[in-house]
């Protein structure tokens, strides 16, 4: 590939479809409009008041991949751009389904994983929310969970301790009343982290491999010697094209979009 990343889209294509919601989403919206590129991106509406990217903004499903092959092909989409959370495995998979279908190129944004980290041989890594939840229990009796709100009720009948819950907007279903649930939305600073567990004597932290550089509770847990449970991601699908970054991801759409000819 040459080092011109200009994308310079034929007359009368279609957008190039950006799957997110994510920080990574918005600033590849914001990049690829930047470049002369036309852009969708579609949200799945779960958070509220959730920053919108620039560019057009369509909010969400698509009504399985059925619906989602329709609105590629009405739209004259050109390339599809995934870049939802690593545990967004359906949207992903209906995306590679939809994808395949329609012949239209698809890649995954992939952010890096924390099991590069130097400290990350030492956590307790495990396959799911159930087991995570059997891990933690034997680690401690104050636990923060850090891992969104959709899934909180997997951990409900953790009634007879203290958990404290972090989440950006209120859960659907009610807690019990040992819990502890903030409102907050990152990136955090390390400092506040380790001031949060201390104030709240965390004993076990229990997080997702999310990565990418929202990694301060990490930090905070390391320098308070605090066991922390890691929810491996589920697998990319078979074939499917990733990169790593956001850049990667310009790249790739200046070499799939039709240029002027």
């Amino acid at each position: 590939m040459s080092n011109d990343h200009t994308v310079r889209p034929r007359p009368g294509r279609g957008p190039v479809l950006v799957l997110g919601g994510t920080t990574d989403g918005r600033e590849l919206a914001t990049r690829l409009l930047d470049a002369g590129v036309q852009v969708t991106s579609s949200l799945a509406g779960r958070v509220a008041d959730v920053r919108p990217p620039q560019g057009d903004v369509r909010i969400g499903g698509f009504g399985g991949i059925a619906g989602l092959v329709d609105y590629l092909r009405s739209r004259a989409v050109c390339a599809v751009v995934d870049a939802t959370h690593p545990f967004a495995e359906r949207i992903t998979a209906h995306a590679v389904e939809a994808c395949a279908l329609a012949g239209i190129p698809l890649v995954r944004v992939a952010r890096p994983s924390w099991c590069v980290r130097s400290d990350a041989a030492g956590w307790n890594w495990v396959d799911g929310l159930g087991e995570a939840r059997v891990r933690a229990e034997g680690l401690g009796r104050r636990v923060f969970l850090a891992i969104g709100r959709q899934d909180l009720d997997q951990f409900a009948s953790w009634n007879d301790r203290y958990v404290l819950a972090r989440v950006i907007t209120a859960p659907e279903s009610a807690l019990p009343a040992s819990w502890e649930v903030i409102f907050a939305r990152g990136p955090f600073r390390r400092e506040a982290e380790v001031d949060l567990m201390r104030s709240r004597g965390i004993h076990v932290l229990v997080t997702k491999d999310s990565g990418g550089p929202t990694a301060a509770k990490l930090d905070a847990a390391a320098l308070l010697n605090i066991p922390v449970v890691v929810v491996r991601r589920p697998p990319v699908p078979a074939g499917l094209t990733t990169v790593a970054s956001v850049t990667e991801a310009v790249c790739w759409v200046a070499g799939v979009v039709p240029t002027v000819g």
